[in-house]
Formats: structure tokens, sequence, C-alpha cells
């Protein structure tokens, strides 16, 4: 059984800011903040654990180490060394930078953590064992205990967290699994709606990242973490959540289009179409479903029997052949907003623009035009299509506003949803840094990161 967690001031496990940034000037200022909001929480430098994290370690090596030992000279220092081979020298590299804790991967040879453990208890700093991508962790996490490892680190990365997978339920299953030798630590976008169910399931160690260095405010940020974990109840975040495919419409309504391409790596955009209508700000933005039609330039009955095919929520998606002759008009725009379609999205022509713009209706068309087609009935709904270059099959998710258009594969969706919201936390952080007095330049460290030739 694993021993009910008390709450309150006197009870708040080790706060590991994880630094998984790849400048050392902004992952030090990051961790400044959040220590001074642990101190304010807590008033205890115990408590302040501060990890350089492996992609700082790449960026920087062990001089990140060395200036973070610097930096923070009576904080426990941890080195996210995610080590396969050569256990005993990566420990000993580490230890004599300054770490107090360094973190292998569990998922090691048993010579690796063997070694790892030696060099340990050699340079007086404890190990840890990253579970990461384990088949069997609960299994693993025993064996890792016996070897004498410290702490069994329980941790969701980034590409399992936007698929929806979270460590709560994985905390619990280990806690219940080892002896309680070693401690357990669990990561993985905790935020002040579950990390105190992490520490409630058994976490003796809560590992904050994004929710910290993504943060407009790391200092808030972590005092709301630690007063959940203080009254024991978990405190609505509104930020760094992962959303379920139960909320999509939610996360994608969330982010701009920019973000989704950012996130798909600049892929997705649906080009050479144009809004009917630009509203105020955020008016234009939409997010649903496709209902797809294929049809021919001017030929507008299948489009139009769409709609009734159409659920609320959904957007028609039209290929019309890239025709200048109009397949959409004014009376099926009214047609739509009666069914709760949210857009249209159109590879050909529209008409009645002035009456559409009045209706506020989003839109995107390739051609405007006065001049309508004939309804032959030439086509099909809920087909694959392709329009602007871009395959779209029913179901897929179009999300527009004032930049563009892009469509997301419903395969994916839910992945893509979490991944443009990371997008757009991380330039949030940007954003206060550059409204502080820095510039996007510098802030990027581009000069630094120039393709060298």
């Amino acid at each position: 059984m694993v021993a009910q967690k008390k709450h309150g001031t006197g009870n708040i496990p080790p706060i590991q800011i994880a630094l998984d940034l790849v400048d050392l000037p902004r992952a030090i200022q990051i961790a400044q903040e959040a220590v001074k909001g642990i101190l304010a929480e807590t008033g205890d430098a115990s408590k302040a654990w501060i990890e350089a994290g492996t992609p700082l370690i790449k960026s920087e090596g062990m001089n990140a180490i060395r200036e973070l030992r610097n930096k923070f000279p009576g904080q426990t220092i941890c080195a996210d060394m995610k080590t396969m081979d050569a256990g005993a020298t990566e420990v000993e590299i580490a230890a004599k930078a300054g770490a107090n804790v360094v973190f292998i991967l569990g998922c090691s040879p048993d010579s690796c953590i063997s070694e790892a453990v030696l060099a340990a208890e050699k340079y007086g700093v404890k190990l840890a064992a990253d579970l990461i991508s384990v088949p069997d962790p609960a299994k693993r996490a025993v064996e890792l205990e016996k070897m004498g490892v410290d702490i069994i680190n329980i941790h969701v990365g980034l590409d399992q967290q936007v698929i929806g997978i979270q460590p709560v339920e994985l905390v619990r299953q280990i806690a219940k699994a080892i002896s309680g030798n070693a401690m357990i630590s669990a990561a993985g976008g905790l935020n002040s709606e579950t990390a105190v169910q992490a520490y409630e399931a058994g976490a003796d160690i809560i590992i904050l990242g994004g929710v910290l260095y993504k943060a407009r405010s790391p200092e808030e940020s972590v005092k709301k973490i630690i007063q959940s974990l203080k009254s024991g109840k978990p405190v609505a975040s509104g930020e760094f959540i992962k959303y379920d495919a139960e909320h999509l419409v939610e996360a994608f309504m969330k982010v701009s289009t920019s973000n989704i391409s950012d996130a798909m790596h600049r892929t997705g955009e649906l080009r050479g179409l144009k809004p009917v209508w630009y509203g105020a700000p955020g008016e234009l933005k939409f997010a649903g479903p496709a209902v797809t039609v294929r049809t021919y330039n001017g030929d507008w009955s299948t489009p139009v029997q769409a709609i009734d095919h159409a659920h609320a929520g959904d957007v028609i998606v039209i290929d019309a052949c890239q025709g200048e002759t109009a397949v959409w008009g004014e009376l099926a725009t009214h047609s739509c907003i009666s069914k709760g379609v949210v857009a249209v999205i159109i590879d050909g022509a529209a008409r009645d623009i002035d009456d559409i713009r009045k209706l506020k209706f989003p839109i995107f068309a390739r051609y405007f035009t006065p001049t309508a087609g004939e309804p032959k009935g030439f086509g099909e709904i809920n087909a694959p299509i392709e329009i602007s270059g871009r395959k779209v099959e029913p179901g897929d998710w179009i999300i527009g506003d004032e930049s563009g258009v892009v469509v997301v594969p419903r395969k994916i969706a839910l992945e893509m949803a979490n991944r443009a919201i990371d997008v757009q936390e991380k330039e949030n952080r940007i954003r206060e840094e550059i409204q502080r007095g820095s510039t996007l330049g510098q802030t990027a460290y581009l000069e630094k990161w120039d393709i060298k030739k």
C-alpha cells in the first residue's frame, strides 16, 4: 500500500525545475524566477532542485552544470544525462561539474546501471533512473531498486503527452511495486491540477518543466502548484493543459493557424484561398471536421446538398476544380447558418459577396464572381478530395483564421492540437522576455544558432 501523503507547508516535496532549453542564460533566468516562487511559498531552499535538462546539456555541455552550481550554490543540482552507455564515466563528469543527482536511462543495460551505481557512490551523488519508454515500467523499477538506484523517475515525455499519456497512474503502479528504498520522482506535463495527483499517487519529487520554462511568470506558476500541494486540492490551471479527443474544438480554437503550421513542420496550409469576410480580431476563427465535396466548375448541386449531410460544428470543404464560375452564394450560406455549419472552404468561386459579408460567416474561396453555374449534380460527398494541392479526407480537421486555413489529418489531430498549444506556450514566454526589454533576435540567440557553413 502507498502511504497517504500529508499536506501542508511542512510536507511539500522537493520541486525539481527541469530546464529543457538550449540557451543557458534563459535557463538561469527562468530558474531564478522559479526558485523565488518556491522560497516564497515554503521558506525552504532545500525544496528547490534545479535540473539541467538534456537539451541544455547537449547544447552547453557540462558548463551548464558548472554555471548552475555557481548561480545556485545552496541548491540540489540535477543532470539529466539520459545515459545509455559508459555509465560510470558520465556520472563522474556530471558529479565533478557540480551535480548532486545524475539521471540515466532505466532501459540501459544492467552493466551500465551497475557501473553508474558504483560511480555515484564513489563521487557522493544520487543516481536516478528514468523509465521513459521502458516496456514494463513496474518490473524494471523493482530491478533498478535492487541494483541500488536512488531515484526511480516516472517520465512521460512530450511526444507521449501530446497523444494523451499522463504519468499519474504509472506513479501509482510503481509506488505499489517497489519496496520503498528508492524515491520516486514524477515528470510529464504536470501542472497545478495534476501535480498534487502525482504526489498523492506516491511521488516523492515533483518535476516541473514546461509549466515553468514556458510560463510568463515561472514564479507565479510554481506558487500555484505549491498551493495545490499544501491544500491537497488541484488548482485550476487554464494553461499547460493536454487536451483529449473529446475537446479538440476547444484545443484548436485556443491556437492560431500559425501555431498549427509550426507544429506540423510548416505544412498543412491551403494556399491561394482568401476570406470573403474579415471581422474583428478573432471573429473569423473556426475549427471543425471536414465534410468533403467534389464538384465541377459551376456545378453547385452537390455543394448545396452537402449542407444536408453536415452536422453542427462541421466545415464544408469543396473541390470545385479551381473553377471561376460560382458554386456557392448567399442562400447556401443562410442554410449553413441554420444547420450550424461553422465554415465553408471552396477551391473555386463564390458569389453574393456583399450579402455574405453582412452574414459574417467564415468562407474562404479562390475566386469571387457574380456569375453562377448550373445545378447538374456531377459530384460526390464525403470522398477524398484534393484542394490547393493538399489531400483532404472526410473528418480531417479544418482550422481557419485571419492568417489562412490549415488542414490537419484526423489521425494525428489530437497530437497536432497539443503540439500547437506547446508552440503557443513557448511563444508566450518569448513574448514576455521581449516585453521586458529584449528582442526576438536576442531571446532566440539567432546569431549563435545560424547554420555554420
